[in-house]
């Protein structure tokens, strides 16, 4: 095999990008709970994580090399070529809490994002590696049997087919505690962003990129301040339910 890996002509990075962001809106439109959002409202929930996505990712990916981007910061290809899944997370998440406040909307719609988002990652994270060296989203090299030779006769850890087990994982365990009822309106999301973000600051130190951060690299370090945050939400929202119950 070799990479990249072309399907039909096309740049796997391209082609499996165009289909997480049409699938993951499509399985959106088909799964989402349509007694708890009207679809002209969720439609503007949906441009706002949109907008809100692309806007982090980019933010947080110029943090990856502080120095080399501040020497770049009027080079408009590097700084528009970069994107990162946790700066998506992050920046959809305040895009879509932007959304919300502009149309007056206070109910949880993050369990509807879900699905959508593990089957768009999972979607995207199969071009990263059909696309090898040239996505850096491998890992460092292995000794391990499934270790994988992107092209240069090194074996590195598969990371992107550690993810989507990860995620197919993810959704198994979120979906069993749905159908258990358990926990309140927006607890789904709340934990699926908790164990991916913990996911992220464990897989990414067997990646080979800067860590600028004492022993963290830019995704770690966001990851780490949106994990405090979600325990914090949950704790929250769990001692509100308390009172609730006792009241």
């Amino acid at each position: 095999m070799h990479f990249p890996f072309y399907i039909f002509g096309i740049h796997p990075h391209l082609l499996f990008e165009a289909l997480a962001y049409f699938i993951g809106f499509r399985v959106y439109l088909y799964t989402r709970n349509k007694g708890r959002i009207p679809l002209d409202k969720a439609i503007w929930v949906v441009v706002g994580s949109t907008l809100g996505a692309a806007i982090g990712s980019k933010v947080l990916y110029w943090f990856e090399d502080p120095v080399k981007t501040v020497e770049n910061w009027n080079n408009f290809v590097y700084l528009a070529e970069g994107k990162t899944i946790v700066g998506g997370l992050l920046g959809g998440l305040i895009g879509v809490e932007t959304a919300k406040k502009l149309i007056g909307w206070t109910r949880s719609t993050g369990d509807d994002f879900v699905l959508p988002l593990a089957v768009g990652m999972m979607i995207g994270r199969i071009g990263c590696f059909l696309t090898g060296l040239d996505d850096h989203t491998y890992g460092v090299p292995t000794s391990w049997k499934i270790g994988v030779d992107f092209g240069d006769g090194v074996k590195r850890h598969p990371t992107q087919l550690y993810e989507i087990c990860f995620l197919l994982l993810l959704v198994v365990v979120l979906f069993y505690l749905k159908r258990k009822q358990l926990g309140w309106e927006g607890l789904l999301f709340q934990l699926f962003m908790l164990g991916y973000l913990f996911f992220r600051l464990m897989i990414d130190f067997i990646k080979p990129t800067p860590h600028p951060y004492w022993i963290l690299n830019n995704i770690q370090l966001a990851s780490l301040l949106g994990i405090l945050y979600y325990i914090w939400l949950v704790s929250k929202k769990q001692s509100d339910k308390r009172r609730e119950i006792h009241a």
